[in-house]
């Protein structure tokens, strides 16, 4: 048995004014083959589940490059067809092969490809023709194209949001893509397209029994695999919106999975637009309700200015709203500023300082905040967890406003857990205001010691309803720009 492993992957948010080059691959995660470390990235884990595979079945792995850039806008065309193609080089280098298997987001866009994904898998399909099983993890925030889908032959989707089962859904591709190389199942897929974006988290109900009863339909009655892939709303694609994939075992079977897919699809159209995500607050209301709530610290999660999502993460709008507040003790971070960063480093912990920050990056982020700030302290490298991974914010630094802590980081990337704040000395159980720049994956670690969880709408600049923005290329009818036609 022979088997290759890559990783190629980002999240592009087409509305952002941040641009990505191959620069922002090398800067954030690169490991040419050979190098990938013993722990997985979000969409690196195919590489560390095929290592341990290799190890307790003896087979022959070749690993190729595995790189990663943090969520923003467009990827530029060189970037792409240059990494893209040092990876099916390698592909090409180790055949024959058995399987092929990649790490992907499945939401990433270059200029000139709105399916880069899709584009990489069809291409690999021509290097090992159809005899190799190809196989992909895909994030669930993907758009599942027909291409991909048609060029793989198992693609499995993260199940949980926030997304604490990388690895495990990595272990699943192995072991399907391993038992259909070997003759043990036939995969075929079929795909329902629920015509709406209607994501979900998996951290609240309806998400979390929807997901329990996913992962007990597999493995029966023929079904191998369920993903539902709740596509990635801040991208003008023409596959933006949300689907449900079923893999099944053999064409015997395939009714029940093409059966399966509506049932489940439709389920989820039922939930309506927003039945799957919680309130969110626009700033004074989440200041009134944590005032309201006699516990501490309520976490409110910044979802629409979260780094995770392909923006900058350097929106003022919530600093700005607890700073007209300073007798409530507060935290929020980590907000993107280099520059500022740099100014506190310069000046050193203790020091007090005139100092300007965020509110730069685009006009949705609010107004620069100019301050009289304490430094409290600075690091080199901000390394925070994020389940089995290690995410580096690089050199950041804590500053004081009377009563509100703030985290500014180097890095972009999201606040996954309490040592954004914790290592730069704040303390999370002083504080009546928590607020993180993440969409939902904070909520594992953050509710080990939040007495409540909220989420904000500080207005931007995700953007945060798609009514309010415009799609040329997303196909039509599409729920809620359109009336979902399954209704």
């Amino acid at each position: 048995m022979r088997v290759f492993v890559a990783s190629l992957a980002t999240e592009t948010n087409t509305f952002s004014p941040l641009f990505v080059d191959r620069s922002a691959f090398e800067d954030a995660f690169y490991c040419p083959p050979g190098t990938h470390p013993p722990t997985p990235t979000l969409c690196s884990a195919p590489m560390v589940a095929a290592r341990r595979r290799a190890a307790a079945d003896g087979f022959a792995l070749t690993e190729g490059t595995a790189t990663w850039a943090e969520p923003a806008g467009l990827v530029s065309r060189e970037a792409y067809e240059s990494l893209r193609d040092e990876i099916l080089g390698q592909l090409e280098r180790a055949m024959p092969l058995d399987v092929a298997l990649f790490g992907l987001h499945g939401a990433m866009v270059a200029r000139d490809y709105d399916d880069c994904e899709g584009d990489l898998l069809a291409r690999a399909r021509e290097i090992v023709g159809p005899g190799c099983v190809i196989g992909a993890e895909l994030d669930m925030h993907c758009h599942l194209t027909d291409k991909r889908v048609a060029s793989a032959d198992v693609l499995v989707a993260f199940k949980e949001f926030p997304h604490t089962d990388f690895l495990q859904r990595a272990e699943d591709l192995v072991d399907l893509c391993l038992r259909a190389a070997r003759k043990e199942v036939a995969p075929v897929s079929e795909v329902f397209d629920c015509r709406a974006m209607a994501g979900f988290m998996t951290s609240r109900e309806p998400g979390r029994s929807f997901v329990d009863r996913m992962l007990a339909m597999e493995g029966n009655d023929g079904i191998l695999s369920v993903s539902v892939a709740h596509g990635f709303g801040a991208a003008d694609v023409y596959d933006v919106g949300t689907k449900v994939l079923v893999v099944a075992d053999g064409e015997a079977n395939r009714g029940k999975a093409r059966a399966l897919a509506e049932k489940l699809g439709r389920e989820i159209i039922g939930w309506g637009p927003h039945g799957g995500t919680p309130p969110h607050y626009t700033p004074e209301e989440a200041i009134a309700k944590a005032l309201a709530e006699a516990v501490q610290p309520i976490v409110f999660a910044d979802r629409w200015d979260s780094p995770g999502g392909g923006v900058a993460g350097d929106s003022s709008v919530m600093v700005e709203a607890l700073m007209r507040h300073p007798e409530i003790p507060a935290a929020i971070g980590a907000l993107w500023d280099p520059v500022a960063v740099s100014l506190c480093r310069g000046a050193g912990a203790g020091a007090e300082i005139p100092l300007r920050f965020c509110g730069k990056a685009a006009a949705t982020s609010g107004s620069p905040i100019d301050a009289v700030v304490t430094v409290r302290a600075t690091t080199d490298d901000l390394l925070i967890p994020f389940e089995q991974s290690l995410v580096s914010l690089g050199p950041a630094a804590s500053v004081s406003i009377g009563n509100l802590d703030i985290v500014l980081a180097t890095g972009r990337a999201q606040t996954f857990s309490p040592p954004v704040f914790a290592d730069l000395g704040i303390d999370l159980a002083s504080k009546k205001i928590v607020v993180v720049k993440s969409s939902n994956h904070f909520y594992a670690a953050f509710s080990r010691i939040a007495a409540q969880i909220h989420y904000l709408d500080t207005g931007g600049p995700f953007p945060s309803d798609p009514t309010k923005v415009t799609y040329h290329k997303a196909r039509r009818p599409l729920s809620p720009l359109d009336p979902n036609p399954w209704l």
